[in-house]
C-alpha cells in the first residue's frame, strides 16, 4: 500500500457514499429501516456499521504517530459497535460526509514512512492486535467496498437502481 494509493480509495469511498448517499436520502422511514433478513437487517444498520468501524479505524490509525485529524471534536467519545449513533437519514448523511472529510484527512497526512510502521490497539472484542499500518489501512477501505456491496443489494430489493463500481472513474 502507498499513500497515492491510500488518496484514491479515500476519493473513491467520498464519491461512492455521496452516491449511495443521494439515493438513500430518497428512502422513506420505511425503507430506512426494512428488515431485509442479513446479519445487518436494513440499510441503516448496515449504514451505523460503516460509520462506527470507520469513525474506530480512524481513532486506532492515530495510535500509530500523531495526527492532526485525531483533534476533530467528533473524536472526543468513543462509539460502541452494536450501539445506534444514526436514527435518521438526515443524521446519518450529515455525520457520512463529515467523518468522509476526516478521512481524507487522514490519507493527506500520510508518508511513505507510515506505510510500514507497525501499531497497536485493541479490537472491538478488547483484544489487542499489532498490525502494519498500510495493510489495515487496505482493510479499512475493502470493509467500507464490502457493505456498501451489501447496501446496494437491499438498494435492488427496494426497486432502486445503483452502481457503485466507479473506481475507474478516478484512477
Amino acid at each position: 500500500m502507498d499513500t497515492k494509493t491510500c488518496r484514491l480509495f479515500a476519493e473513491y469511498n467520498r464519491a461512492t457514499n455521496r452516491k449511495m448517499d443521494a439515493l438513500i436520502g430518497n428512502l422513506d422511514p420505511d425503507q430506512w429501516v426494512r428488515d431485509f433478513g442479513g446479519y445487518f437487517s436494513s440499510i441503516r444498520s448496515l449504514c451505523n456499521h460503516l460509520y462506527i468501524c470507520d469513525f474506530n479505524w480512524l481513532k486506532r490509525f492515530s495510535g500509530a504517530r500523531t495526527f492532526s485529524f485525531i483533534q476533530d471534536p467528533v473524536f472526543r467519545h468513543d462509539l460502541k459497535f452494536g450501539t445506534t449513533v444514526l436514527g435518521d437519514i438526515a443524521t446519518y448523511r450529515e455525520k457520512r460526509l463529515g467523518l468522509d472529510g476526516l478521512i481524507l484527512d487522514f490519507v493527506d497526512e500520510l508518508g511513505a514512512e507510515d506505510m510500514d510502521r507497525r501499531f497497536s490497539y485493541s479490537d472491538s472484542s478488547g483484544s489487542p492486535q499489532d498490525r502494519i499500518l498500510g495493510g489495515a489501512i487496505l482493510h479499512f477501505f475493502n470493509h467500507q467496498t464490502h457493505h456498501r456491496g451489501m447496501v446496494s443489494i437491499y438498494l435492488e430489493s427496494l426497486g432502486i437502481e445503483n452502481d457503485f463500481c466507479d473506481l475507474i472513474e478516478l484512477a
